[in-house]
């Protein structure tokens, strides 16, 4: 494969993405299947599955390229800071991994609770 060319490199790209799109028409049909089995069996029609998507109430496929909701994200909360380093100022939350400084500070003998900011 040393002396691949952008045309042979294309043609590969070609014949596998026929290849996924083959295996995926298979995979489909089971579920296909499965789908209208459950419609018949809960007397679901067309029209409530239409009304029921039209809603959101089932989830849809992202386009590859588009960008998520975000009116639907929270929030992030502010966490107020738990430890302040007495020098610099610099503050941690003692959520996720803890900074340098602490760190380096514990390596050096001290502990967290020396750092505690009084509450």
């Amino acid at each position: 494969m040393a002396k691949d060319t952008y045309q042979s490199l294309q043609a590969q790209i070609r014949k596998l993405q026929e290849k996924a799109e083959t295996v995926r028409q298979k995979q489909r049909q089971p579920v296909i299947a499965s789908i209208l089995r459950s419609m018949q069996e809960f007397s679901i029609t067309l029209d409530e599955l239409k009304a029921a998507q039209a809603k959101g109430a089932a989830p849809r496929k992202r386009v590859a390229g588009s960008t998520p909701r975000t009116s639907a994200a929270k929030p992030a909360k502010q966490v107020a800071p738990k430890y302040r380093h007495p020098e610099t100022g610099e503050t941690w939350t003692g959520r996720g991994k803890p900074p340098r400084w602490l760190v380096a500070a514990e390596a050096g003998g001290a502990t967290r609770d020396q750092f505690l900011i009084a509450q």
